[in-house]
């Protein structure tokens, strides 16, 4: 579900795939995967806007190469030399028909990188508008994804569901996962771990402070959900 904090291996297992790149277009299927980070020195330049509800996903560079010894000074492509669109070409056609009202919008599961090999599932997105804008230097891809409470089944995994405004910030997630030291809050346990709402958010617990947020085990979890009425 979403807010789950997985590592880098269970989230290749859940999608079938090594994830090697950061855009996967439609890799399920019916839904596309796209990596994020917005931790300082992160490559590409993110935005969580919305409290979480809207994500501002930027395009991804050509490879570096003896042709290309630094892809920051290029414009992000769209094609290969072959004509074949790249994953920044495949995602903007997809955002460009849903913006237009000719498709309706991609869906996108979101993985959000907290620290090395740790991840967070940030829910699954619809893609509904895409542009190119210059950054100083060159021009890049963005891709505007808008939280769906819509829900989806992955290779190895049932459908997900998740409510609109559920998404915990990035900043309260990686605040709490400091101040939690990576363990339930109850038992310590360092594995099958998920932030969790103190005061429900169905009861009007916020996911915009980290007062309210705490890191729980897959056990203590689900036991707190059972005493809530």
């Amino acid at each position: 579900m979403a807010n789950d904090i997985i590592s880098y291996r269970e989230m290749c297992n859940r999608e079938s795939s090594s994830l090697q790149r950061g855009m996967n277009f439609r890799l399920g299927g019916d839904y596309s995967v796209i990596l994020m980070s917005v931790r300082p020195g992160a490559p590409y330049r993110d935005e969580i806007r919305d409290d979480g509800a809207t994500l501002i996903y930027e395009g991804h560079d050509q490879k570096k190469g003896p042709n290309v010894p630094d892809p920051k000074k290029i414009d992000q492509p769209e094609m290969f030399p072959s004509g074949m669109p790249t994953e920044n070409g495949k995602f903007h056609r997809a955002a460009q028909l849903a913006a237009s009202g000719e498709q309706e919008p991609d869906l996108v599961r979101v993985y959000e990188k907290l620290r090395q090999g740790t991840w967070s599932y940030n829910g699954l997105f619809r893609m509904t508008n895409s542009w190119i804008e210059n950054d100083g230097t060159r021009n890049v891809f963005k891709f505007q994804l808008e939280l769906t409470d819509q829900e989806v089944a992955a290779p190895n995994r049932g459908p997900i569901r998740i409510g609109m405004g559920r998404l915990i910030p990035s900043w309260v997630k990686h605040e709490v996962f400091v101040r939690d030291q990576g363990k339930c809050a109850v038992c310590g346990a360092e594995d099958e771990l998920h932030f969790d709402h103190i005061l429900p958010f169905a009861k009007g617990g916020t996911s915009a402070s980290p007062d309210n947020v705490q890191l729980l085990c897959a056990r203590h979890n689900l036991e707190k959900r059972d005493k809530i009425l």
